[in-house]
């Protein structure tokens, strides 16, 4: 199943994504059946009985359908409880900025104030010079979970997949002797998500995905979550020891090597740049780059 929220003459609504042509619609879910929630995190945390009766949705000759190229695409968990990031989860891009290779997840957080959806605006702040771009997989929880074992049940945790961009204020993440990695993550804007969740049953290896970043069409950061250091299972044993994860949580699993920041000369993002971030079984997560 493909979840997203939709924007509708009666608010945000959790929707199924039925592809096709034009970039196929979406099915609002509570119109069709109103017995079902009206937000994702909602639907996340629900029974099976539940999920089953959304996701038969898609197919019912009542379906309240919305164009995809016709509708505003929001975040797909517009409300998430937190937002947790894993640094250098993958050992080219740690090689590539010069760190060791971790022992153990790196974390730090981003804040709700960063989310946007497919198709908004990425603000490039006044007061930083070198934003870069960080394309990544996201892992959405489906069940709370605390002391998450590092095995393969941790997948129960896992309600689906979606595309992120970790847009990062370099100069602000390496300011001083001390690095402030939290306050160069955490510019508005600066979390794109969607624009598509897929749930576990239709995305079942998350470690063998194509990740790549195009900016305005070249393609600058290419890539496989099978270069992962730590898989999903070890990543969310880890975060769970300290942090009781919750349905609709977003967890940015990392970005591959080619960032801007790294390259020589370095490429960093303007106004008018267009981002896009395409993850194989997903799909492309669009957002152009304006002045703050």
């Amino acid at each position: 199943m493909r979840l997203a929220t939709v924007l509708t003459p009666h608010g945000p609504r959790a929707a199924v994504h039925v592809p096709g042509p034009d970039g196929g619609h979406f099915v609002d879910l509570h119109a069709t059946d109103p017995g079902l929630p009206t937000s994702v995190k909602h639907l996340l945390g629900a029974s099976p009985l539940v999920k089953r009766a959304a996701a038969e949705c898609a197919g019912s000759p009542n379906a309240v359908i919305y164009p995809a190229n016709a509708v505003k695409i929001l975040p797909p968990v517009p409300d998430p409880g937190k937002l947790i990031c894993v640094g250098l989860n993958y050992r080219d891009h740690a090689i590539e900025g010069g760190k060791a290779i971790p022992t153990e997840p790196v974390l730090f957080s981003k804040f709700i104030n960063t989310l946007i959806g497919h198709g908004d605006a990425i603000k490039i702040p006044k007061v930083s010079k070198q934003v870069d771009y960080e394309a990544e997989l996201v892992i959405v929880i489906g069940k709370t979970g605390k002391h998450i074992p590092n095995d393969a049940s941790a997948f129960g945790y896992v309600a689906g997949y979606t595309c992120g961009h970790d847009v990062s204020g370099r100069d602000w993440q390496f300011r001083g002797a001390e690095k402030q990695w939290m306050i160069g993550k955490t510019f508005d804007t600066f979390a794109p998500v969607g624009p598509v969740i897929v749930t576990t049953d239709e995305l079942t290896d998350p470690h063998s995905l194509q990740v790549q970043l195009r900016l305005n069409g070249v393609t600058m950061q290419n890539s496989n979550t099978k270069e992962f250091i730590f898989k999903v299972p070890e990543m969310l044993a880890f975060i769970s020891q300290v942090i009781t994860l919750e349905p609709g949580d977003l967890i940015f699993t990392g970005t591959p090597p080619g960032v801007g920041i790294s390259r020589t000369p370095q490429v960093l993002l303007k106004a008018g740049d267009v981002c896009e971030v395409e993850i194989a079984q997903i799909g492309v997560l669009r957002n152009v780059c304006v002045a703050e």
